[in-house]
C-alpha cells in the first residue's frame, strides 16, 4: 500500500504485538489489536505533527505525520515511539503476512537495481520545477488557490480535469531514462517487475531511484490540486504513491481493460511518442459493491491523449484505454493514495455518496417514498370528503 523506507541509518521501531505484552499500545484494550484501535473521523486541524524521518519504518514517514492528526485525544501527547506503535498496528492490518513477505522480496528487488543500474539522466532524480513544468502550471501552483487552478484546468467531464503540465524536454529525458533502464535489464537478463497486473510492459519508476522526485511531485504539485478538486474523496490527505510508466503499440501492450485504480487520485500524463488511437474511456464512479455494473449514457466520456497534457481523476472513476493502432504511446502514471481516507472508510457507513449507482438508488428510494406519501395523503383527503 505504501512506500517503505530504504535508509539503513534510521532507528528501528518494533512492530506492536497483536496481543498484550511489552509492546502493548497505550490507550488500547488488551494491548491493542488492529480492531480495537481507531482513528478519529475528523483531523485536529491545528495539531502540529511530529517528524518520523529518522526512524526505520514499515511505511513512509509522511504517512505517520499525516495520520497523527487523526489520533484519539489520549494519544496526542504520547511519545513518538508509542504513536508509531499505535499507527503501525492499524497500518499493518492492510498488510497480511503474505503481503509482508512479498513486500520484503520487493525491497530486495529494488536494492538489486539501485546497486547496479547507473542512471542516464541524473537531472531527473531531483525535483527541478522550472525544468520539468510549463510556466502556466508553475504559476498556478505558486498562487495556490482555486481560481488559479481553474485558470489552467479544463473539466471536460465532471470529475475529470485536464491541463498542460510537462515540458517537452522533460518528457524526452524521462523516455530516454526508461529506455536506458530497459536496455540495462535486457543486457543483464534482469527481470523487470511490471507496474500492475494489467500491463505486461512498462516499469515502476520508484524501483530505479525516482521515488523521492515523485514524492515531491505528489506532495508539492498534485496535492494542492487534489485538495481543491477531490477534498471529500481522500484528496486532502495524500501521503503515498505508486509511480510508473506504461507503454502501448507494436510489441507492447495494445490496450487496457476496463478497471479502477488502487488510488484515491490518479495523475496520467502522455509523454509521447507518435501514435494513433489509445483514447481513454471513462464510465462513471463506482464503489466496491457496484464496480462491475453497467454505465448509463450520462457517464460515458472519451479522452484523446496530448503529449505533455495531464489528466487528473479519482481512482474509483472506471476507465480503460482503447487500442493504440499505430506508433508507440508512453504515459507517466502516478497513483496517489491516502492512508487516512482508507482507514476512515472502514468506520464510516455513508462513504459511497460519490458512487453513481448508489446515488441513483438513493434518489429512486426517495422518489418512491414521496410517491407513497402523496398517495397516502390523497387517500386521506378522499376519505375526509366522503
Amino acid at each position: 500500500m505504501s512506500l517503505r523506507s530504504e535508509s539503513t541509518d534510521r532507528r528501528s521501531v518494533a512492530s506492536p504485538s497483536s496481543r498484550g505484552g511489552k509492546n502493548a499500545v497505550p490507550g488500547s484494550a488488551n494491548g491493542g489489536t488492529a480492531w480495537s484501535q481507531r482513528l478519529r473521523v475528523n483531523p485536529i486541524r491545528d495539531h502540529v505533527s511530529e517528524s518520523y524521518d529518522e526512524f526505520e519504518l514499515d511505511f513512509s514517514p509522511s504517512i505517520f505525520s499525516s495520520l497523527e492528526k487523526y489520533l484519539p485525544t489520549n494519544m496526542l501527547n504520547a511519545t513518538r515511539e508509542d504513536k508509531l506503535k499505535y499507527l503501525t498496528t492499524i497500518l499493518l492490518d492492510y498488510l497480511p503476512p503474505a503481503a509482508r513477505i512479498r513486500d520484503q522480496k520487493h525491497r530486495e528487488y529494488k536494492r538489486a537495481i539501485l546497486s547496479n543500474y547507473q542512471p542516464l539522466n541524473k537531472e531527473l532524480y531531483a525535483m527541478n520545477p522550472t525544468a520539468f513544468f510549463v510556466p502556466a502550471f508553475l504559476k498556478a501552483i505558486s498562487d495556490n488557490n482555486e481560481n488559479s487552478f481553474r485558470s489552467i484546468v479544463s473539466e471536460p467531464f465532471p470529475g475529470i480535469f485536464t491541463f498542460d503540465m510537462l515540458q517537452p524536454h522533460f518528457c524526452e529525458l524521462l523516455l530516454s531514462e526508461v529506455e536506458s533502464f530497459e536496455r540495462w535489464a535486457l543486457k543483464t537478463k534482469f527481470q523487470i517487475i511490471r507496474p500492475n497486473t494489467l500491463n505486461k510492459y512498462g516499469a515502476v519508476l520508484d524501483d530505479f531511484g525516482l521515488q523521492a522526485m515523485l514524492a515531491k511531485l505528489m506532495e508539492n504539485f498534485i496535492s494542492p490540486l487534489s485538495k481543491v478538486f477531490f477534498a471529500e474523496l481522500g484528496g486532502s490527505t495524500l501521503d503515498s504513491h505508486h509511480g510508473f510508466i506504461v507503454e502501448y503499440g507494436k510489441d507492447r501492450d495494445i490496450d487496457l481493460g476496463f478497471h479502477v485504480d488502487d488510488a484515491e487520485v490518479t495523475l496520467n500524463v502522455c509523454l509521447g511518442k507518435q501514435f494513433c488511437g489509445g483514447e481513454l474511456f471513462f464510465r462513471g464512479m463506482r464503489c466496491d459493491k457496484h464496480v462491475h455494473t453497467e454505465s448509463i449514457p450520462e457517464e460515458i466520456f472519451d479522452y484523446s491523449h496530448v503529449t505533455g497534457q495531464a489528466v487528473l481523476h479519482h481512482g474509483r472513476h472506471r476507465h480503460g484505454a482503447r487500442a493504440t493502432t499505430s506508433g508507440h504511446r508512453v504515459n507517466l502514471v502516478l497513483w496517489c493514495r491516502s492512508s487516512a481516507f482508507r482507514e476512515l472508510k472502514r468506520y464510516k457507513s455513508d462513504f459511497s455518496s460519490w458512487c453513481g449507482l448508489c446515488t441513483r438508488q438513493k434518489k429512486e428510494q426517495q422518489r418512491k417514498k414521496i410517491d407513497t406519501t402523496s398517495l397516502d395523503l390523497f387517500s386521506r383527503e378522499g376519505e375526509a370528503t366522503a
